[in-house]
């Protein structure tokens, strides 16, 4: 008797504190729990002295997020189980991780905090006061009733990249590291001159949103997933993309004397392509022109 009553609380104990007989919703989606991703730690940089650095030129680029290449940046619109948008995990790790997110009105150079807010009044993601009809009235008065603004994460369809390029003589290399990031948004706007919503009414508007200082960021890119078309077993990390060059994108400034304008501001068109290769081919021989062959 004694031991048919101690398997019964034994059994009891063992359904009480089993999550996988009592809590169905604990499914293993897929056949083994990740866990190399969110471990992971960001590779360190080689350590770097100002007397090393021997020659740099800073760098801007434009990351276009509707080519193919870019498109793991992009895609999903919204986020699905652990794997989300360049935008989403950002706009999760200022909310969520205390990353700092810096106002691009001031330039990009770090200066001003921003707040989750004015970043969502950047998105458009404004409070509406509307009027409704009080369904507790039996009169049916109107009454103001605020609806919360929300903001679309899939109007963010550029980047732009502020990079470093420097030649090492301590280890005889030129390289790159990436100092910030800044989203992009796109959205349509109407035309004043236009009531009706129509193609030629609407305008597209670009709005730079917010500065990122890449090595703050870098601990949350590194613990992040991105879609490998090949393999999902081997996917890449967010960090893998930056710091090995995984995307495409093409330079639209270079530091210069002239308040570092871009290449948009003096060239159009097919010119500023052909610029943008210029400023690229001079510092690719600026490294062959160190060596004797």
């Amino acid at each position: 008797m004694k031991t048919k009553g101690l398997l019964t609380f034994i059994l009891l104990f063992l359904i009480a504190f089993s999550p996988d007989i009592l809590n169905a919703q604990d499914v293993l989606n897929g056949v083994y729990i990740k866990e190399k991703t969110r471990n992971r730690k960001p590779v360190p940089y080689q350590y770097l002295r100002e007397a090393d650095v021997m020659w740099s030129k800073t760098i801007w680029r434009e990351i276009q997020l509707k080519e193919k290449m870019n498109h793991p940046l992009y895609y999903p619109e919204t986020p699905i189980g652990d794997r989300m948008s360049l935008i989403s995990l950002l706009m999760w790790g200022v909310q969520n991780q205390g990353l700092t997110a810096y106002d691009s009105s001031e330039g990009d150079e770090f200066a001003t905090v921003m707040t989750v807010k004015e970043i969502e009044d950047k998105f458009g993601a404004q409070d509406q006061v509307v009027m409704v009809e009080d369904v507790e009235n039996p009169d049916g008065e109107m009454i103001e009733t605020t609806i919360e603004g929300s903001y679309d994460p899939s109007e963010v369809k550029r980047y732009l990249i502020k990079e470093m390029w420097f030649f090492d003589k301590q280890r005889s290399v030129l390289d790159v590291r990436i100092i910030g990031i800044c989203p992009i948004r796109e959205y349509t706007k109407e035309s004043i001159d236009d009531e009706e919503d129509t193609e030629e009414g609407a305008e597209i508007k670009k709005k730079k949103l917010f500065w990122v200082y890449f090595p703050e960021a870098r601990k949350i890119f590194a613990n992040h997933e991105v879609f490998n078309p090949v393999n999902d077993a081997e996917r890449k990390s967010f960090d893998d993309i930056f710091f090995k060059r995984y995307f495409s994108s093409y330079i639209v400034q270079e530091s210069n004397a002239y308040n570092n304008r871009t290449i948009g501001e003096y060239t159009i068109g097919l010119e500023s392509l052909l610029e943008a290769e210029r400023i690229k081919e001079n510092i690719f021989n600026f490294e062959q022109d160190l060596w004797e062959y």
